[in-house]
């Protein structure tokens, strides 16, 4: 099976550009093969081909051709469910099932037709309400669906529906059935296979992989003292393994997670076993001198991991997935890759994998591929994918502050003497409060080494800025108190000059007793992946980097796989693991569109999507909301008061042509608020239209706002104080789309205030003439899933189901 790949822009506000279909999207043309891309989800990358929600930190390129499609895209049914299975016939004979109740009973009462329109207020067809906000050349009569009267069944055919009731026997507590996990079963085979749609091959990005017959073993491990780096970690694994491989571990070559497990393909020789490992730094020291460290490793037997009940739920016998053992093989074919290339989540990245690009301020994308062990309907399957994600460049400090903050200089990394131009042009005094604590955002947890002391480059991780400057720095240098300034110690110790003395100096090392470095003297370490927020900006730039087409990315991971070598792959040979060089080929149907119906007064009364995209040039909601009461609150400080009030009127006249009944004339004039302010603006704006309202007998039924295009959490505190405190509908509009303005923006936005005002856009053409039979009247199971991520970078904040 392939998952629909999903893609979570972090938008600040709510962005009503084109629109992709939620069901399956048919392809330009159907030829016999069709190329299919899975978006898995993942932390650390931008994935995938399509659009739609992703991975937690990181977003998909968009596959399948290039740019935007100039119309709206909506959600559409797939009308196929009323076909290709056993006919159900309310009241029949029961159909027996294990352990549970037989299906059948009397007969429900049937459930009344969809109706194009009903007497709500909020709708638009049976007989048209003329709309107030309209121009009278605008209003066009509405046309009625005649409704027919639900027929309540007989008394004698209840009685005799009732007798056919088959109710199961008490199960002796003794017979009780045992889990799923424990013992063998069978799931029922589906009642038939779907036949509407045109019929085609599909590649999916899947590598079938065969089951390995070994017995998978899996020990503790415990390291002495304890860090918190992988990296030690595994440096520290690697080192026992070169040592005694062939001696105290039995010949075998264990795979280890970088925490606390390691596995092997059959038993060590122990049951458990102490080692002395030691570990030389890289780094030289003061006189050349590299630092030794020595580690206790203990390691002991723990489990042995079961292939048997992954093999029978593969075979569809046994009802849970064995996580333990795809834990086990997925950790196999991710131990090469993890010493080879930088691994993020799910993830690997290497500046040798396609080409870097730069996002600005400091940043640059770095391609790399997902992988993935997963079980299917076709076996163990290995999914790889494209991705790609920010990283840090490896630049000097000065550089990268002087990209972040955007100073007017060139793109190219700056010599001496550039330096030296530009502090002069802009020295330190200038930098606002903001700006200080941009880069102590940018530069916290961020490693650094020193390029001041030849070949000992010494890395260190930075923890802040000193709130003086270089010049002004001191620091005591002996028991007595005796001060010294940054400038003199580095002048007198290493006869080095400092420049830019008008700046601040990175804190490192312990926070307790930092050390002070001056930014001239330190480069940013490479390999670094950027874990924070990224702007709007820098989100256009990686996912242009990360658009493709289908057949260069299928290109793009038939060398990732040849690339990776999992034929010669010294741990997945070890534990017996073989992956196809193939794609995976899956039949599939291109589904047909189900035909929209708008309200009778448009030009257009419905439509037919093509290739799943449609528009509403010409159509008209089948039910318009009514909003007379609302306001305007701008807070991009960009956007005048003029030019938020003459999109918020452009917006009204785009609702009242698309069925709506809307107000163009707001109940008081377009406010501008400070965004740091925003509960404070809203309640008082509120209760202000209150003031006004409340004695005619009205409520606000709308709020409109305008956000900055980078506003940072202003748009979830709106929201959670207008949905939570206010209890007022709002929508946000951000200040780009308010300086175009195009009417298909405008239109966009129509469609979703008329949802949240009570109204509907359109409705399924099935629908109305019940050809998609009502879920009460046909035994139906519906199952509904979402996850919500937070943005990219932001790691701190859980995935929400």
């Amino acid at each position: 099976m392939v998952r629909k790949r999903r893609t979570d822009l972090p938008g600040a506000g709510e962005s009503s550009e084109s629109q992709q279909s939620g069901g399956q999207q048919g392809p330009e043309q159907f030829p016999p093969i069709q190329q299919s891309f899975q978006q898995p989800q993942q932390q650390g990358g931008y994935q995938g081909g399509g659009r739609g929600r992703g991975p937690r930190g990181g977003y998909g390129g968009r596959g399948g051709g290039g740019g935007r499609l100039p119309q709206q895209q909506y959600h559409g049914g797939a009308s196929e469910y009323q076909q290709g299975g056993p006919q159900y016939q309310r009241g029949g004979p029961p159909v027996q099932h294990r352990g549970g109740y037989a299906r059948g009973g009397p007969s429900r009462k049937p459930a009344p037709e969809l109706h194009q329109a009903t007497d709500s207020p909020h709708q638009g067809a049976g007989p048209s309400q003329p709309n107030p906000y309209r121009r009278p050349a605008e209003t066009h009569p509405g046309a009625g669906v005649t409704s027919q009267q639900p027929q309540e069944p007989s008394a004698s055919a209840v009685s005799e529906q009732m007798q056919q009731l088959s109710l199961q026997p008490e199960v002796n507590p003794s017979q009780e059935m045992q889990p799923a996990s424990s013992k063998s079963m069978r799931f029922p085979l589906r009642p038939g296979k779907g036949n509407n749609g045109i019929k085609c091959i599909v590649k999916a990005n899947h590598f079938l992989a065969q089951l390995p017959d070994k017995d998978l073993h899996q020990y503790d491990v415990s390291i002495t003292p304890e860090v918190s780096s992988r990296g030690v970690n595994r440096a520290v694994i690697k080192e026992l393994v070169g040592l005694y491989k062939e001696s105290l571990l039995g010949n075998r070559l264990p795979v280890y997670d970088g925490r606390k497990s390691l596995y092997t393909a059959g038993a060590l020789p122990f049951a458990s076993k102490d080692f002395r490992i030691t570990l030389t730094d890289e780094e030289e020291g003061p006189g050349g001198l590299r630092r030794e460290r020595e580690f206790r490793v203990v390691i002991k037997f723990a489990a042995q991991a079961d292939l048997h009940h992954l093999g029978m739920f593969l075979q569809g016998r046994q009802a849970d997935a064995p996580q333990e053992a795809l834990q086990v093989l997925d950790i196999v074919l991710r131990e090469l890759p993890t010493s080879r290339l930088c691994p993020v989540g799910r993830s690997f990245y290497s500046p040798n994998v396609g080409s870097k690009q730069p996002l600005g301020e400091g940043l640059e994308s770095w391609r790399g591929f997902y992988q993935s062990l997963r079980p299917t309907q076709m076996g163990l399957s290995l999914n790889i994918d494209m991705s790609s994600t920010a990283f840090i460049e490896p630049l000097p400090v000065i550089d990268f502050v002087v990209q972040l903050l955007n100073r007017d200089v060139s793109a190219r990394p700056l010599s001496d003497a550039d330096r030296v131009k530009i502090f002069k042009v802009i020295p330190f005094a200038p930098i606002n409060f903001i700006e200080l604590n941009q880069i102590k955002k940018a530069l916290r947890g961020v490693k650094v080494e020193v390029t001041h002391r030849g070949n000992m480059r010494r890395k260190y991780r930075i923890s802040g800025l000193t709130s003086q400057t270089t010049r002004e720095l001191t620091f005591p240098v002996d028991e007595r108190g005796t001060l010294k300034s940054v400038v003199d110690y580095f002048r007198e110790t290493y006869g080095y000059v400092i420049q830019h003395a008008q700046w601040p100096c990175l804190q490192v090392g312990n926070t307790q007793k930092p050390n002070y470095l001056p930014m001239e003297v330190c480069k940013i370490v490479a390999g670094q992946r950027y874990s924070k927020r990224l702007n709007e900006k820098q989100i256009t730039a990686l996912l242009k980097v990360t658009c493709q087409r289908p057949q260069q990315r299928e290109h793009d991971i038939y060398e990732t796989v040849r690339h990776n070598a999992y034929a010669s792959d010294p741990y997945a040979e070890e534990f017996g693991i073989t992956i196809s060089e193939n794609l995976a080929q899956v039949e599939a149907r291109v589904l047909p569109a189900p035909r929209l119906k708008y309200h009778d007064s448009g030009r257009e009364k419905d439509c037919m999507p093509q290739v799943g995209q449609w528009n509403m040039m010409n159509k008209r909601m089948v039910n318009g909301g009514i909003v007379n009461n609302w306001i305007c609150i701008n807070f991009a400080r960009n956007i005048q008061d003029n030019a938020a009030n003459n999109f918020s009127y452009e917006l009204a006249q785009m609702c009242n042509t698309s069925g709506m009944a809307f107000n163009p004339d707001p109940v008081l004039p377009v406010l501008s608020g400070r965004p740091d302010q925003v509960e404070r603006v809203l309640k008082a704006r509120f209760h202000e239209v209150m003031t006004k309202l409340r004695p005619q007998g009205k409520e606000l039924d709308l709020l409109i706002v305008v956000l900055p295009d980078n506003n940072g959490s202003l748009y979830g505190d709106l929201k959670r104080i207008c949905e939570t405190d206010l209890g007022i509908v709002s929508q946000c509009c951000l200040s780009k789309h308010v300086y175009r303005m195009s009417k298909q923006y405008l239109a966009n936005v129509a469609l979703k205030i008329n949802v949240k005002v009570g109204g509907r856009n359109t409705v399924l053409v099935d629908a109305i003439s019940r050809r998609i039979p009502f879920v009460s009247d046909r035994p139906t199971i519906i199952f509904g899933a979402d996850v919500t991520h937070p943005h990219p970078g932001e790691d701190s904040s859980p995935s929400i189901a």
